[in-house]
């Protein structure tokens, strides 16, 4: 018997009411089960498409790696159509470039690298970042190249084998990177070999670039429809008129980020240790130890960031130690001297780098040396100075003070110092209004005797 088909007055079997009964649970239960699915399933599976873009303005260094990895992650667990690098770089070490090479070519979402605004630049780590992207573009009025590597792992050489060795290395990476991405290997080479730099429109013509574009809109609107190779396949992008969603740095990466600079790191460095030393001066303060700790540990980390040369390190405290020396002996300024020569080539050789933007400043190094110098030889000097000095003040400032016996002491009585009425005692005999001095101080009551010229 048909269910459709049952009316109220009829008479049915029970297996008859429950076959009805499940067929129609059969209907319903798949229905519900796409309504239910489609109110979970994110609204961009509806709705408009929508691509990430980030910035990475400066060097490239772990934190710029770390966000970048975070970005693409993000990219993919959101199903953006592809992520935008917007970049602008001189450039930075090559373990961070390295990472961020790899991210890029084994990233599921497509990546582009867009050099801009204009007045940008991607030179060295980003000339390897921007040929490894999946779509390449710039800005009009920037340039890209100048890859020479300087550094690697720390260790500083421009001539000889490890020269040679770094560079071939370099050579290799980026053509491989520019192979893959079918663009211009040769002058790739050129770039690590001679320091080749250009301009957007020479790159675009020598193929090393896509795109020139003016801004991300203009972007999104010319590489729409261009098919690009994953590791899960080929993909066609379509970003025309897809939503824009900039994703910027976190509160801690921008404050890592600020710290990694080499002038930040020297400058906190020299805070931490002044800290310190205020400390251990005055025991109890802890304002300055814990402010200094904070300092020290900050810029410990930002060492962790940049090629540290621990020689450096060692001069900069060979050189505080020198100052502290000054104020305890008569060296004739020699001391000083040599704490200032140690300082200034401890700071110049901090950063193992022949990169200027990771190495510190002159404009930084000169203020530091002189201020460490008048810190050490005039505050450090006068307070150590003033816990030398006899006290002046108190039960111990008596000692050697004179006064005026007010009553006949023998062995005790009373005395006049400084205005004010003290109990005595003495080993003599002193007459009333006798001058006496003082010798010790026993709780309430003072020692006192003759003066020696007297006899």
């Amino acid at each position: 018997m048909k269910c459709n088909k049952l009316t109220k007055g009829m008479i049915i079997n029970r297996g008859e009411g429950r076959g009805c009964l499940r067929r129609r649970i059969s209907i319903f239960v798949p229905m519900l089960a796409i309504l239910f699915s489609s109110l979970l399933l994110p609204s961009v599976a509806f709705g408009q498409a929508h691509v990430d873009v980030i910035e990475v303005d400066g060097i490239i260094n772990p934190i710029s790696s770390r966000f970048i990895k975070e970005a693409i992650e993000k990219a993919t667990e959101d199903g953006a159509e592809c992520l935008i690098i917007e970049l602008d770089t001189p450039g930075g070490l090559m373990k961070s470039m390295r990472s961020i090479v790899k991210e890029i070519l084994s990233s599921p979402v497509p990546i582009v690298v867009y050099v801009s605004p204009s007045g940008s630049r991607a030179g060295s780590a980003g000339v390897f970042v921007t040929l490894a992207a999946h779509v390449a573009a710039m800005a009009p009025g920037t340039n890209i190249g100048a890859a020479h590597p300087v550094t690697m792992g720390g260790v500083q050489d421009t001539t000889g084998t490890m020269a040679q060795k770094i560079t071939n290395d370099a050579v290799a990476y980026i053509k491989t990177i520019a192979e893959k991405r079918g663009r211009n290997a040769d002058w790739a080479e050129k770039a690590v070999r001679v320091s080749a730099s250009i301009t957007e429109k020479e790159a675009l013509e020598l193929h090393v670039i896509d795109l020139i574009c003016k801004d991300i809109r203009g972007l999104l609107d010319r590489i729409d429809g261009r098919k690009v190779d994953l590791p899960g396949g080929v993909k066609v992008l379509k970003t025309e008129g897809a939503e824009v969603r900039r994703r910027g740095m976190s509160w801690r990466y921008r404050v890592l980020d600020k710290i990694s600079d080499p002038n930040i790191a020297y400058i906190l460095l020299l805070l931490g240790i002044y800290g310190l030393f205020f400390e251990l001066a005055n025991p109890g303060a802890i304002l300055p130890g814990v402010v200094g700790a904070i300092f020290l540990i900050l810029a410990f980390f930002a060492f962790q960031t940049l090629p540290i040369n621990y020689a450096g390190l060692l001069l900069i405290l060979l050189a505080i130690v020198l100052f502290i020396a000054e104020t305890q002996i008569t060296s004739y300024g020699l001391l000083s001297i040599g704490g200032a020569v140690a300082m200034i080539l401890g700071s110049m050789m901090l950063f193992n780098t022949g990169v200027p933007f990771l190495k510190v400043s002159w404009n930084i190094i000169v203020p530091a040396v002189a201020a460490t110098v008048a810190f050490f030889l005039f505050a450090v000097g006068m307070g150590l100075r003033a816990q030398r000095r006899k006290p002046a003040t108190g039960a111990e400032g008596l000692v050697g003070t004179t006064g005026v016996a007010l009553t006949r002491i023998a062995p005790e009585g009373k005395v006049s110092i400084h205005g004010e009425i003290w109990r005595a005692r003495s080993d003599e005999k002193i007459k009333k209004g006798e001058e006496v001095v003082v010798v010790g101080v026993e709780h309430l009551k003072l020692r006192v005797s003759k003066p020696k010229d007297e006899s």
